[in-house]
């Protein structure tokens, strides 16, 4: 029987995490959720650079603030508050679905913090997979179906794209391009301004007084369309609050907040 990852912080979404492995789960299915209620209480979720020209038409792109700062794509601006998913846990309407939340339940991780491989796990907890007559088979017999090497390939795929972002990342940081982000938008009828803040953005000053051959290199290497691809989607996030407005979620409160992402 395959060892458990070893204990650690779960990743969003995540409640527990267990291998994969025929002898336990020969005989069980995976099949599509009814609804993504797992996702109705996040307002920020990882994104890769990978996903910027697509994610960019719906949501904001932020990047988190701290050490190993990640882009995040924001669907509320207030914690707790997602602004595009219904009470029934479905998308209120057709918007671009990132490849972090397409992979749940499953996702690689190390068996041991010294392991240098990773294994296909899932979160045991949600009812996307089990020993159901119905969905896909996710062995034939003792080797993995056609249905799980799809989700291994996806899963690798997810893990290539975030060690690109990683770089990406790092590149910014590296010339200094990352900044604490604030947003001030005035809302009709309200005396000070609503004032978020909590997270990076790109210098836009800094960015206009590179040098030519910075920008020349940023452009081949395919850096600057994803940072513009970032500070156009920065538009959406006035679209955001006027979300939370008309869902009536906006915080009671006479002076500006302050609100951490």
């Amino acid at each position: 029987m395959a060892s458990t990852p070893q204990a650690q912080a779960l990743p969003m979404f995540y409640k527990d995490l267990v291998p994969l492995n025929s002898k336990e789960h020969a005989k069980w299915r995976v099949k599509g959720l009814d609804n993504a209620s797992f996702m109705q209480s996040q307002h920020a979720i990882p994104i890769t650079s990978d996903e910027f020209m697509s994610a960019g038409r719906n949501y904001p792109i932020v990047f988190s603030v701290g050490e190993n700062s990640v882009p995040l794509i924001l669907m509320g601006l207030n914690e707790g508050v997602n602004t595009f998913m219904n009470d029934e846990g479905h998308f209120s309407e057709p918007a671009y679905v990132p490849a972090y939340v397409r992979r749940y339940p499953f996702m690689l991780a190390k068996l041991r913090p010294d392991a240098d491989e990773l294994s296909l796990c899932f979160d045991p907890t949600t009812d996307a997979i089990g020993e159901y007559e119905e969905g896909d088979a996710l062995f034939d017999k003792d080797q993995p179906s056609e249905t799980t090497k799809n989700i291994l390939n996806f899963c690798e795929q997810f893990e290539q794209a975030g060690q690109r972002t990683g770089q990406f990342v790092a590149e910014l940081e590296k010339m200094d391009l990352l900044m604490d982000g604030e947003v001030s938008i005035q809302q009709t009828g309200v005396e000070k301004p609503f004032v978020y803040r909590g997270f990076k953005m790109v210098n836009e000053e800094k960015l206009r007084d590179m040098r030519g051959d910075e920008l020349r290199k940023m452009n081949q290497n395919g850096m600057l369309p994803l940072i513009y691809a970032h500070l156009f989607s920065l538009q959406l996030m006035r679209d955001v609050f006027a979300r939370q407005v008309s869902a009536g979620k906006m915080p009671q409160v006479t002076e500006a907040p302050s609100v951490q992402i």
